[in-house]
């Protein structure tokens, strides 16, 4: 008897999309940006932002001055565990274009090289529980039992490989999931986020050029939140929106991609909205079922404040609820 074949939760929203046609138009200009000798510097400048986002993101504090000197082979007046963070990123960056983002045994190899001599067991699966911390220091999330981590990998890259979904779609989800899975002891962010570049890599060569591990350092708690968003729901949309505005920063000329005013772009303009305001319209787009209760329990605040944060939305114009309290679903005005 087969076993049923593993399908990740996922979906494409209509900001996804135009983000999709954004990338591949802006990505056509960011190859000839990096390609050839001309390219050679911005490429030397953008591996060096992604290996400092990259350890960043992991609470490093070289500076990419710092960063710039230790590949250079230069003394650093730094912690060791540090200095050799950043090895470990360059060796692993270093050998990214001869990664064949389809196979586990290359993930292996990649997580390897890039947390030998940082942790024990480096390029092994887990053996023990571990959780996904946010920059706080908070558990967002509890991973599955370490004897299930195998198989889940072999099915997440299975669907790698057969899935039809857009490149830029794929690479977002393995990442949820690949963090949701967190099949290493410490090292799974790193590993996660440098996977997808590899699968973009494949895909469209310039993209081992951009430096999104940078931007995701520079929107670090949105980076989180849309994880929880996507956790709470179930689904790895949120997270996928992010990634996608995250990737069309990285590639547009200078680093300047769209303005950050949050997930919902190009939404309901001319509206002030509260960051809260924003996310929330961002988790009902997503999810419109979700009750004053589990919004509360999102958030952290009481349910009252919850029916009034749903009130103000709809006094504003920007959501609507259809059909009755218990049986209907908020609609986002867009």
């Amino acid at each position: 008897m087969s076993s049923k074949k593993f399908i990740p939760p996922y979906t494409v929203s209509d900001e996804a999309v135009n983000l999709i046609a954004e990338i591949s138009a802006a990505v056509e200009r960011f190859d000839i940006e990096v390609s050839g000798v001309k390219g050679l510097r911005l490429r030397k400048t953008n591996r060096i932002k992604t290996i400092r986002g990259s350890t960043a993101i992991e609470g490093n504090t070289l500076t990419e001055e710092q960063v710039t000197a230790v590949l250079e082979g230069k003394k650093v007046v730094a912690p060791q565990r540090e200095i050799d963070e950043v090895l470990g990123a360059a060796a692993a960056y270093e050998a990214i274009e001869s990664v064949d983002p389809c196979k586990v045994k290359d993930l292996l190899k990649v997580h390897k090289l890039m947390m030998g001599g940082l942790v024990d067991g480096a390029g092994a699966f887990r053996s023990r529980q571990v959780g996904v911390i946010d920059g706080a220091g908070n558990v967002v999330h509890m991973a599955p039992p370490p004897a299930q981590v195998p198989k889940l990998v072999k099915d997440l890259f299975k669907w790698l490989n057969d899935s039809g979904a857009h490149p830029l779609v794929k690479s977002c989800v393995f990442h949820y999931e690949f963090e949701f899975i967190h099949p290493f002891a410490d090292g799974n962010g790193r590993t996660g986020r440098y996977w997808q570049t590899a699968i973009l890599g494949k895909w469209r060569n310039a993209f081992y050029a951009a430096p999104i591990e940078n931007i995701v350092w520079e929107n670090q708690s949105g980076y989180y939140l849309a994880i929880h968003r996507s956790s709470l729901l179930g689904n790895s949309g949120p997270f996928i929106d992010f990634m996608l505005q995250r990737i069309l920063q990285a590639i547009t000329t200078k680093g300047k991609g769209r303005p950050n005013v949050g997930v919902n772009v190009g939404v309901n303009v001319g509206v002030k909205l509260s960051a809260r305001e924003r996310d929330l319209l961002e988790l009902l787009r997503h999810d419109g079922t979700l009750t004053a209760a589990r919004i509360a329990e999102t958030y952290s605040i009481s349910t009252r404040q919850a029916e009034r944060l749903l009130s103000g939305l709809k006094k504003k114009g920007v959501l609507v609820r259809k059909g009755s309290d218990k049986g209907g679903h908020w609609e986002v005005v867009k």
